[in-house]
């Protein structure tokens, strides 16, 4: 009898422990939420040469508050350096996808985890992906067969100009003078200082990142303020080699605090406000650089330095002056007073 009693016992502690660890199960998964930012990649692995595809949704995406604002995605390497960043505009119901970003090259010098951080306002998100590494070749570039009509420029057939034709000059009257006629340009050529010259033709993707600081500063990516800044990195510093390194640098340290400071711009007009007031100087000294040509070294070396050193002084020089001779007045009012 009393093993039977026992028997009845233990199946009822049995069945009261499936129960409770039944409900706790069901609780603990009603209470996952969904992150901020949600990414997910098309692969875990990544070799030299690889295309990273990256798909993801913003949670609390409004269309009619966040239209226009800009995802900021920046992938960071096994020792903490920056390697690639992107700007992504998300849809109107927050998903996005991004494959502009190539595994392999210079920046990827270590096997290992590789950290994507995403940025949206004051959403933030991250996945990691491993790299495996590997030999990274770039294959040749097919060579363009071009047409008799055309020329072979930067690995482009453009068409050439044609030559123009000479119109018979007009019967002169007295007292008049005839101002010269612009050359008419052919297809595939615009007018440079009185010359036909080839347009330039920029591929996409070519120059990268984004003015984060003065995009949030201005309200949009399509300010002149922004687009002045754009011209002058890809037009005039890219196109030399010194130009090139100090912008490998200077994104190092630029894309380590900007997203932060842009967060803070969205989030508070009067910084904003502050930020924009600040930065009209140095947009200002940066005119400068329109007067180096494209590609020459020695001059746009030459004006980046003297860019720098008059910021230099706007930003640092000058207010410790003025702080300084500030001091010096109140120091020499205060004993005269005592006097």
């Amino acid at each position: 009898m009393k093993m039977r009693l026992g028997g009845f016992l233990a199946l009822a502690l049995l069945l009261i422990s499936i129960t409770f660890y039944t409900f706790n199960g069901s609780a603990l998964g009603a209470t996952i939420e969904t992150p901020p930012i949600s990414v997910t990649t098309e692969l875990p692995l990544y070799e030299n040469g690889d295309r990273v595809v990256i798909n993801g949704k913003i949670r609390d995406y409004d269309p009619d508050a966040d239209s226009g604002k800009g995802l900021t995605l920046i992938i960071k390497s096994p020792d903490n350096n920056i390697v690639a960043i992107g700007q992504i505009t998300p849809s109107s119901d927050g998903s996005f996808a991004y494959s502009k970003i190539v595994a392999g090259g210079p920046l990827w010098k270590l096997n290992g985890d590789y950290i994507i951080e995403f940025h949206f306002g004051s959403l933030k998100g991250s996945t990691k992906v491993v790299y495996t590494g590997g030999t990274f070749e770039v294959p040749p570039p097919e060579k363009a067969i071009c047409t008799p009509n055309q020329n072979l420029i930067d690995g482009k057939c453009i068409d050439k100009a044609p030559k123009p034709v000479k119109e018979p000059e007009p019967v002169k009257e007295p007292g008049t003078i005839k101002e010269p006629e612009p050359p008419v340009c052919g297809k595939g050529t615009e007018l440079v200082n009185g010359i036909c010259k080839p347009i330039k033709v920029v591929e996409p993707g070519k120059p990268g990142g984004g003015c984060l600081i003065a995009t949030a500063a201005y309200g949009s990516e399509l300010a002149p303020q922004v687009q002045f800044l754009r011209e002058i990195r890809d037009n005039t510093l890219l196109s030399t080699s010194s130009g090139m390194a100090f912008m490998t640098g200077f994104n190092q340290l630029y894309y380590s605090f900007s997203p932060t400071i842009a967060d803070l711009e969205r989030e508070h007009p009067l910084f904003q406000e502050t930020v924009r007031a600040l930065i009209t100087p140095m947009l200002s000294s940066l005119s400068i650089m329109t007067l180096a040509e494209d590609g020459s070294e020695a001059q746009v070396l030459g004006l980046g330095i003297s860019i720098i050193v008059l910021n230099l002084g706007m930003y640092i020089a000058a207010p410790v002056v003025v702080g300084l001779k500030v001091h010096k007045h109140l120091k020499s009012r205060k004993q005269f007073t005592l006097l």
